[in-house]
């Protein structure tokens, strides 16, 4: 079973003074996918509102064939995931916040838990535009996952419909993996000698996920890997940020009952101060 692509895209919107450039960047995103969008409003549906969202749509270049508008009342948390499970939604599309007088975003509380709750992937979007600024750089979580393989598809058929000029998977290795007190030149080379076979079998493992993938979604993509020993989503979310990555691709939050679900740390050091654009996957075997 393949990955299954982001062909039904949700955007739910307020009347904001980003809804502008907020709907010119999810219709290109949409177009780009080959996607069909669904706006959703939670609120009060005037006249005037309508007129006002009718115009900024007839404005955007960039549309794709098919897109709905919903209006609707409720708690938006609610509504917003029913919306997702009630039309089978492939990707959720939501807007990230900027503190004032810095240069950090962060998830406001409503979008937390639609992220932490949502029934399918989430694209948290930094700085939506009217004029496109081009997504060069993709780095992507190369973990040791079942879901691993799906979010990495994931990234390269975004990377594709996105023109995309790199990608990187980036290993995250644990240093207690190493597990060699450094204290004299010889156990600097025993440790410096267990990295190495730790990169090169991770390397291996993450090329075994790459094989995986149908050859057609990896063509036109620069691809490389890179190790990077650290704590787990902290130095992913430092990478992303020092390489001045478009997006940053990752897993989604694992499942850890029938009932239950919680945000594993990686994730959680993400959220907490976004590096860039963050798509999280959830994967078809998430559960």
């Amino acid at each position: 079973m393949a990955f299954n692509s982001f062909k039904k895209l949700l955007f739910g919107f307020a009347f904001s003074p980003s809804l502008k450039a907020n709907v010119f960047e999810v219709t290109r995103l949409a177009s780009f996918l080959e996607a069909s969008l669904v706006f959703v409003h939670v609120g009060e549906k005037t006249t005037e509102k309508e007129t006002l969202f009718n115009a900024i749509l007839e404005e955007c270049p960039d549309k794709p064939k098919n897109v709905e508008l919903h209006w609707k009342t409720g708690n938006p948390v609610e509504t917003l995931i029913k919306i997702c499970q009630t039309f089978e939604i492939d990707l959720l599309l939501l807007g990230a916040l900027k503190r004032e007088k810095m240069l950090k975003y962060y998830l406001g509380s409503i979008a937390r838990q639609i992220t932490r709750k949502a029934p399918c992937s989430v694209l948290l979007m930094l700085n939506p535009s009217i004029i496109r600024q081009p997504c060069k750089y993709i780095v992507v979580n190369g973990f040791d996952s079942p879901q691993t393989q799906d979010t990495i598809e994931a990234a390269f058929e975004m990377g594709q419909a996105l023109k995309a000029e790199k990608l990187t998977l980036v290993e995250e290795i644990s240093e207690a993996r190493v597990a060699i007190a450094v204290n004299d030149d010889r156990s600097l080379r025993k440790a410096t000698l267990r990295k190495e076979k730790i990169n090169r079998e991770e390397k291996m493992r993450v090329h075994d996920v790459i094989d995986k993938i149908p050859a057609h979604k990896l063509e036109g993509m620069n691809w490389s890997t890179q190790s990077i020993f650290g704590r787990r989503g902290y130095s992913i979310g430092h990478y992303a940020r020092v390489v001045r990555a478009d997006l940053l691709v990752m897993n989604a939050q694992e499942k850890t009952s029938f009932f239950s679900r919680f945000f594993p740390k990686d994730l959680e050091h993400i959220l907490a101060e976004l590096p860039t654009d963050v798509l999280i996957v959830l994967s078809k075997n998430n559960g």
